[in-house]
């Protein structure tokens, strides 16, 4: 993967990281976890989309990594001896995304699945050397477009735009041809019996095509939830996986709870999809949300937390233990719950809506500002959201217009994004200013607004608007099971009223916990929570303290 490296180019230099040599003392305390067999050349270690994927530490000989596709291969790599397999897919216990063989006569360490978490849960030198070298592999998989499915689709296809962004944030490599662009493109569609007018269109592993699946049928095809067990009876479900979420799973999972999180889509939650968080505490030069999730993710199944890729449909809360019942039908049992579902931008026109992902966007990320690239865009709100992708947009855009109903910004946003943004020759501020009308066919292509001090109403030829207004509280699917406030956010500790606690039957003697609902053990945090402090350090925070709470509840039952 190198120079001095059979296998796909590095874009990073740091090949000690991704490929460590292990020293002798090291391969000892590891073979001390698994056991040691020998290989022979050409013997399959593993193959491509097998769900039960070992760890080997390379003792004597070599053995190669390919990806398959179709009758052919593509060399990743070759492991010597002191080196070892794997990439993250080896803390989540997904399918493997490539083939592994030993091509030479030697001798290999091998682990399963548990014994490996165990090797990194134990062992703090190794869990470094390890979570590193998974993680940054992982990191040039997906620069190299190294993966077990290929996405083909356009552009201009709202469908592409999502099933990008799915993938980007799950962190999972694939491989992308666009259909205007690629000119071999009609070979490959011809070869799986594929139509231009279907796409986008995803094959997974060479074989399956899905024309434009949902979230969860690529969860599916890409075997997410597989290793899963849904009949257990979990310590605790966390609902959500945003920042208070993934607090919630790593401190929990840390701490010796069973943990199952839930995510509808990919973990990050509004906070995944801000392109560059400049003010949380230990990140100087900043981060963007998409990494930090990714950490955070990588961080909670290092501990042992499951991640099901599902959507909960209703909480059916009159028994214990509670019972989570997801939008497929299948139930999750649990003994304490974290809701942690956040909240959704709000639309500002009802016409936008046909457009959403087709020139109307809620997120600002590297997959949309690939779309808008010297060309002007709108962003729309005042918050920090807003802020953040206006300053990143304006790194590739021609000019950003951000749009804001109030006469400035200093009442609802950081001010070292003020001063960005003042700052940028790129971006234009229009206070009092709101989009009235928009226009096209299959894409957005011009927007009219007006000035609300004047009555001036100006039509653009522009075809992206990025759209971070107020949020409306993921609780719906609560079913009347907890308390709401006037807006449907949770009411949760101190701010449930003793008319709160009557109305839902309070059956403790106790009041409720900081952050607990009206509902004995299940507790709110971040977004969703009345009241909360809209920033990622607080949801973090509620997240983990959380978890402090549970542990009482669970001692209580």
């Amino acid at each position: 993967m190198s120079d001095a490296r059979k296998g796909l180019p590095l874009t990073s230099s740091r090949i000690e990281k991704i490929f460590p040599q292990l020293t002798p003392e090291q391969i000892n305390r590891i073979a001390a976890h698994g056991r040691t067999r020998p290989v022979q050349p050409g013997e399959l270690l593993i193959e491509q989309g097998d769900t039960s994927v070992p760890f080997f530490v390379v003792v004597t000989g070599e053995v190669e990594i390919v990806r398959p596709f179709g009758p052919h291969e593509t060399l990743v790599t070759v492991h010597g001896p002191g080196e070892f397999t794997g990439e993250v897919n080896m803390l989540s216990g997904r399918r493997s995304l490539v083939r592994t063989r030993a091509t030479k006569v030697g001798k290999v360490i091998e682990l399963d699945h548990q014994q490996m978490l165990g090797l990194v849960q134990t062992d703090a030198e190794l869990s470094d050397i390890l979570m590193r070298a998974f993680i940054l592999r992982r990191v040039e998989l997906i620069s190299a477009g190294v993966g077990d499915i290929v996405l083909i689709g356009s552009t201009h296809s709202s469908g592409t735009l999502r099933i990008k962004e799915f993938l980007m944030r799950n962190g999972h490599p694939y491989s992308y041809i666009d259909l205007e662009r690629d000119s071999d493109v009609q070979n490959l569609l011809d070869s799986f019996q594929i139509s231009a007018n279907e796409i986008p269109v995803l094959i997974c592993r060479g074989q399956l095509v899905l024309q434009n699946p949902s979230n969860q049928q690529i969860a599916d095809c890409l075997g997410f939830n597989e290793s899963i067990d849904q009949t257990q009876v979990r310590d605790l479900v966390v609902i959500g996986a945003g920042p208070s979420g993934l607090a919630a799973a790593v401190y929990g999972a840390s701490e010796g709870l069973d943990v199952l999180a839930l995510e509808t889509s990919s973990p990050g939650g509004q906070a995944g999809s801000s392109s560059r968080i400049e003010n949380y505490l230990g990140f100087p030069t900043g981060i963007s949300g998409q990494e930090l999730a990714g950490r955070a993710y990588n961080q909670a199944q290092k501990f042992g937390a499951h991640m099901l890729v599902a959507r909960a449909a209703r909480l059916i809360c009159d028994r214990k233990p509670y019972i989570i019942e997801l939008e497929n039908g299948n139930r999750i049992s649990t003994h304490s719950i974290v809701i942690a579902t956040g909240a959704e931008y709000r639309k500002i026109r009802e016409n936008l809506s046909r457009f959403e992902g087709a020139g109307v966007y809620h997120a600002a990320t590297f997959v949309e500002a690939q779309s808008c690239g010297g060309e002007e865009v709108i962003v729309v709100g005042g918050g920090n959201s807003a802020g953040q992708a206006a300053v990143f947009l304006a790194q590739t855009a021609k000019r950003v217009y951000m749009l804001v109903r109030s006469s400035g910004l200093a009442a609802s946003m950081s001010r070292y994004l003020i001063r960005r943004i003042e700052n940028s020759p790129a971006i234009t501020l229009l206070p009092q200013t709101e989009i009235v009308a928009v226009e096209g066919s299959n894409h957005l292509n011009s927007v009219y607004w007006r000035n609300g001090k004047t009555g001036q109403t100006e039509k653009h030829e522009i075809s992206h608007i990025f759209v971070m207004t107020g949020a409306d509280p993921n609780t719906s699917w609560l079913d009347g099971c907890i308390a709401l406030d006037d807006k449907g956010f949770i009411k949760a500790g101190p701010d449930l009223l003793p008319e709160d606690l009557s109305a839902v039957g309070w059956p403790l003697t106790r009041q409720p916990y900081l952050l607990e609902t009206s509902l004995p053990g299940v507790f709110a945090v971040g977004d969703v929570r009345g009241g909360s402090v809209k920033r990622v350090a607080s949801a973090v925070g509620e997240g983990s303290m959380a978890i402090s709470f549970v542990h009482k509840v669970l001692q209580e039952s």
